[in-house]
């Protein structure tokens, strides 16, 4: 079960196990985030000032030691452009990895608690979802209230949480199998004590796990729905606004609008990533079969 292999390990995932070379892997995809993440909060606070205001006397200048990342075509500065949108997409993607995960831990813990025609109804709701093509539905669902973050987390939360309750689902009836749950149930535990207690324990290593796998897609996607128009308003700094300016830029010679925006997307969805891989080896070492059924 995933608790026993998260007490097992101790949630010292930089320690190395039999058969698993990705201590050093952990390490370093932890090093460049924290390295990311210090200069997406950093850079922003320290430049001060409102980094909405324009210079287009300095628009398009190429990348120099006033300028490391260069300027975008209203003469912003795109060093502290790229963290501020790194730090507003890192924080979109964290809320609605975080929503995603407690909404399919909850619909998962239910199903396999309860059951019978709830389980069987609740697993027929997430083929639906998963039916659809989960971009499209997130467009459908921003493009009520475009430029809403609200509506943004919703957009992603809403199309991520079908997996997370899949297999916090298998846990939870592999769990409920268990002798210490027959004796909670002998001893006199209602349902609702023994699924609080024993039985939503039993998916926290998945729970973890899925946050930080769940971060990558949702940076994606937010970046996708700024970059269509349908995200945050032109004027706020995301990673996919920042590559909606790009788009035109890019055509008049401005390479450096497209180079580092779209090198910070990369380099950090491939950490969180590498991160949230090789901590799901270590927290749970294998995925039950009936998760992906």
């Amino acid at each position: 079960m995933a608790l026993d292999a998260t007490r097992a390990h101790g949630f010292r995932l930089w320690q190395r196990t039999p058969g698993q070379g990705h201590s050093y892997l952990l390490v370093w995809s932890l090093a460049g985030l924290s390295a990311i993440a210090l200069y997406a909060v950093a850079v922003p606070l320290f430049a001060g000032g409102d980094l909405r205001l324009t210079d287009f006397a300095a628009a398009h200048r190429p990348p120099s030691s006033s300028h490391w990342f260069g300027t975008d075509p209203a003469g912003r500065d795109l060093f502290v452009r790229t963290a501020a949108g790194l730090r507003v997409s890192l924080l979109i993607a964290a809320a609605c990895a975080v929503v995603s995960t407690v909404l399919g831990v909850a619909v998962g813990v239910a199903a396999g608690a309860l059951g019978g025609w709830t389980d069987r109804v609740v697993m027929r709701l997430v083929d639906g979802i998963n039916a659809l093509p989960h971009l499209l539905l997130g467009i459908a669902i921003v493009a009520l209230y475009p430029g809403n973050v609200i509506a943004i987390v919703a957009s992603i939360a809403l199309t991520h949480w079908t997996q997370v309750a899949r297999i916090a689902r298998a846990e939870v009836r592999t769990a409920r199998t268990g002798t210490y749950i027959e004796a909670a149930r002998l001893a006199g535990a209602t349902r609702t004590r023994v699924t609080v207690t024993h039985l939503v324990p039993a998916a926290a290593g998945q729970a973890l796990v899925a946050v930080v796998l769940l971060l990558p897609h949702a940076i994606w996607h937010e970046s996708t729905l700024s970059f269509l128009g349908l995200g945050l308003p032109p004027d706020r700094a995301s990673l996919g606004t920042l590559l909606q300016d790009a788009r035109a830029a890019v055509l008049t010679g401005s390479w450096w609008t497209l180079v580092f925006p779209a090198a910070a997307l990369v380099i950090t969805t491939l950490l969180v990533a590498a991160v949230g891989a090789t901590a799901r080896s270590r927290i749970v070492p294998s995925v039950p079969e009936r998760a992906v059924r």
